[in-house]
């Protein structure tokens, strides 16, 4: 092709994206109520069907800041890998990989992660639970009782009953990521891709009940837990402690702490740190996921995710929610503490996965 017409094609399909570009329609994220068709016009969401429009455009502006959801026509086998086995009463512990993906080298990238399974085994088919650890160098070890106290929701969810799969997020734990895949713009969209990955592997699993799966997070497994399940509807319920606010109330909108490579760059390479720029926000993240079962952690004293945006931000959730006929389904709590997990909001949570995936 000819040097000058390429270019041409380069701008042209540039000029295509940024043209269908859904923060172009939606310069204001706060609100849950309309949304914007192809021609600009606004509609009030006054049905179910109406909320499908947004939610639409919901991923597609979480799209533009993380990146495209890789295809998942074509995936490679998950061919996991036991390289450890513990028992205890409850439940055998597994320490494995599987693969994600085929790298760019044609190599397969393996996730590493714990999994655990209720012990004595029987044919009986278990719920699930995708365990997403926070910013931790211990990675998955952290949630598993080898980490600091209140973070042990794998461990204390095996002990319940549930299979658990806990991964670890690339760059921690085992898992040794430097963030230089050009089919990824933001760590954030590798994780998700992987933890979609979970969700495959536990319904391959004989002991899972593959309609039965959920996902629990805190603070960076907060929010992945949300950014997941509103991805991929599998996800069936979700508990996030300490997990999200709205851009604009964290750390007063200095975004800069979600740029590394390991999160978002565009956040500030495209929208210049500037929280109102942003193309999603969190209260439509919560949105997308209803009317499945949402419980969230958000304490009285957390100082990275402010109760206060939280506080704005539940109504408008709610308003979806209950036009989705779900109005008990999203749960509050706010204890007073600090950016933790404490044992009386963790007990109410797993009450809370109980109840929604139907724990005997």
């Amino acid at each position: 092709m000819h040097r000058r017409s390429y270019a041409f094609l380069l701008i042209t399909a540039i000029l295509i994206t940024t043209a269908a570009a859904p923060d172009h329609h939606y310069p204001d994220h706060t609100s849950l109520t309309a949304y914007i068709d192809d021609q600009g016009i606004s509609h009030p969401i006054l049905t179910p069907a109406a909320w499908q429009h947004r939610r639409s455009d919901i991923l597609l502006g979480m799209q533009q800041a993380m990146g495209p959801l890789p295809d998942r026509s074509h995936l490679p086998p998950l061919e996991m890998k036991v390289t450890e086995t513990a028992k205890s009463e409850k439940y055998t512990r597994l320490k494995i990989t599987f693969v994600s993906e085929t790298t760019t080298t044609g190599s397969p990238d393996r996730i590493p992660a714990y999994l655990f399974l209720p012990a004595p085994p029987s044919s009986e088919k278990h719920p699930a639970i995708i365990a997403l650890h926070p910013t931790s160098k211990l990675g998955k070890a952290e949630i598993t009782g080898q980490g600091q106290p209140n973070r042990q929701y794998a461990l204390e969810l095996a002990q319940r009953g549930y299979v658990v799969l806990a991964p670890d997020y690339p760059s921690f734990g085992d898992y040794p990521c430097d963030f230089n895949d050009p089919r990824y713009a933001s760590g954030t969209m590798k994780g998700i891709f992987n933890h979609m990955r979970c969700v495959d592997l536990l319904q391959s699993l004989k002991e899972v009940d593959p309609n039965r799966i959920g996902a629990i997070g805190h603070s960076l497994g907060g929010h992945n837990a949300l950014f997941l399940a509103a991805f991929d509807t599998r996800v069936k319920a979700v508990v996030t402690s300490c997990g999200w606010t709205p851009f604009a109330d964290y750390f007063s909108g200095n975004l800069t702490g979600w740029t590394s490579p390991r999160y978002m760059p565009r956040l500030r390479d495209t929208y210049r740190l500037d929280p109102h720029q942003v193309p999603f926000d969190f209260q439509e993240v919560l949105a997308a996921i209803a009317p499945r079962p949402l419980f969230s952690n958000s304490p009285l004293h957390d100082d990275n995710f402010a109760l206060t945006g939280v506080q704005k931000a539940i109504p408008e959730v709610q308003k979806i929610y209950t036009l989705l006929g779900a109005k008990d389904a999203l749960v509050l709590r706010n204890p007073n503490c600090a950016h933790d997990f404490p044992p009386e909001i963790r007990e109410e949570a797993y009450k809370f996965l109980d109840s929604s995936l139907k724990l005997k």
